[in-house]
């Protein structure tokens, strides 16, 4: 089980997020970034897993404590449309990756569905990430190219999706080639959020398993550990 902190912004403010230990001295790190319904469990269940692995896993609360209830969609994307993709990522996540890194080890960022968008959006915004792997989410087009893309980047995207659908995956990922950015990308016969094994309507364990694997073999390859 990790613990609540604070941690500083590049601009000084203060942040707020879940830290699951490692319970080594200077493993790798990850950062986890939370889907549109806040930082509930379930994430913060994934950092510890990250942990349990052997990595540092820092959860930033982009919310600032709010969490929504899975029913309500509505009010998860309230949350979602008020928040600052470009403050949340080089701002807060950009924080939780130095504040990772103080010790010189490799920082990784991984997230899903909202969390995934950023995860690109980081990929391509903050200097401190060695490897990024996103979860069914990408950012539009006018904040982040694929051409931005600044580290290796593995991505898992589900078949049945009508927000990050498989043609704009198609189209992104034809955009990383067409740069020539390292890049592998994934897709499962499954639904959007099928890692989210609490969302039992959409929970796809064997495929949830197997996006589990490879990201830490992609982990183990980019940043150690």
């Amino acid at each position: 089980m990790g613990t609540r902190l604070s941690f500083p912004r590049p601009d000084g403010k203060q942040a707020e997020g879940y830290l699951a230990k490692a319970g080594r001295a200077n493993a790798p790190a990850v950062i986890v970034i939370q889907e549109w319904w806040g930082l509930q469990d379930q994430i913060t269940g994934i950092a510890d897993r990250f942990a349990a692995a052997g990595y540092e896993a820092l959860a930033p609360d982009l919310y600032s404590g709010v969490v929504v209830p899975y029913h309500d969609k509505d009010a998860a994307g309230k949350e979602m449309g008020s928040l600052n993709f470009l403050d949340a990522t080089d701002q807060t996540v950009r924080g939780a990756a130095q504040f990772l890194k103080r010790t010189g080890v490799k920082v990784g960022l991984t997230g899903f569905c909202m969390g995934g968008a950023l995860t690109i959006l980081g990929a391509a915004r903050i200097p401190e990430i060695t490897a990024a792997v996103c979860f069914y989410g990408l950012p539009p087009e006018t904040v982040a190219k694929p051409a931005d893309v600044k580290v290796p980047l593995q991505g898992h995207f589900a078949s049945k999706d009508d927000w990050c659908t498989p043609d704009a995956v198609k189209q992104f990922e034809a955009g990383l080639k067409a740069a020539g950015k390292s890049y592998e990308f994934f897709s499962y016969d499954s639904d959007h959020g099928f890692v989210n094994e609490q969302r039992l309507e959409v929970h796809d364990r064997v495929a949830g398993e197997q996006a589990w694997e490879r990201t830490l073999g992609f982990w183990k390859k980019h940043l150690g550990g």
